[in-house]
């Protein structure tokens, strides 16, 4: 949400008072983590069993792969554990027991699939530390494959950038998240956040168009259910 003016015109109406609202960047980018956290489900879940899948099927073709890719699993459940309290620098440096935090695993394991995932997992964690450059490095090394990474790679990218003031470079990867494969969660969320930093570089009809998409194409998404009050000031 936006933040809104002070005003001491008690009869000022509240269409009024929606219009008065100034976009502040941070209400675009903050609550990632929050939105991390809320869905790790759809997030991390799949990724664990695409690994495992992968995994398996070049275990067949490929014993060195094979070895690789489990000792990487068996390092990545611990580090899991740490990310999943928040304890970011630990799941990405030092998960503890002697394992490997997601970091090695990401440079130290590039034959095995897994190391895609943990690519993920460290550039999520530095992203929530702060630490948006190296987020964006490791984001860079995720291969986008299937329907959901496309999706969270660039609206991640769109997140550091915006963070570092790069706004032009946040609305391209923002708008590549929304264009990608349509999901009834996370597409709105990134127009969101589309329409909210172009308000924020004054382009009020970009704006307006992510946010009629977010009410047209997903009505019965937060975002969707709110778009109104948003279509109405950048009209």
């Amino acid at each position: 949400m936006a933040r809104r003016k002070r005003t001491f015109n008690k009869e000022k109406n509240q269409e009024q008072q929606e219009d008065d609202v100034l976009v502040d960047v941070m209400q675009v980018t903050e609550g990632a983590g929050d939105f991390v956290e809320r869905n790790q489900g759809l997030l991390f879940g799949g990724l664990v069993a695409l690994v495992l899948l992968v995994g398996g099927y070049l275990a067949y073709k490929n014993f060195y792969v094979q070895d690789k890719q489990q000792t990487a699993l068996e390092n990545m459940w611990v580090a899991e554990n740490q990310f999943a309290r928040d304890s970011f620098s630990n799941a990405i440096a030092n998960p503890g027991g002697g394992n490997l935090g997601f970091a090695d695993i990401a440079d130290d394991y590039g034959v095995a699939d897994a190391s895609n995932a943990a690519a993920y997992y460290t550039a999520v964690g530095y992203l929530n530390l702060g630490d948006y450059k190296t987020a964006i490095t490791y984001l860079n090394d995720v291969d986008a494959d299937g329907q959901l990474m496309p999706i969270l790679k660039n609206g991640l990218l769109g997140d550091a950038y915006s963070e570092q003031q790069e706004f032009d470079k946040a609305i391209g990867y923002y708008e590549d998240a929304a264009e990608a494969t349509p999901n009834e969660v996370l597409t709105p969320y990134y127009l969101y956040k589309l329409g909210m930093l172009n308000e924020k570089q004054g382009n009020k009809e970009a704006a307006n168009k992510a946010y009629m998409r977010m009410k047209n194409d997903f009505p019965n998404s937060t975002q969707g259910r709110e778009a109104d009050k948003f279509i109405r000031r950048t009209s």
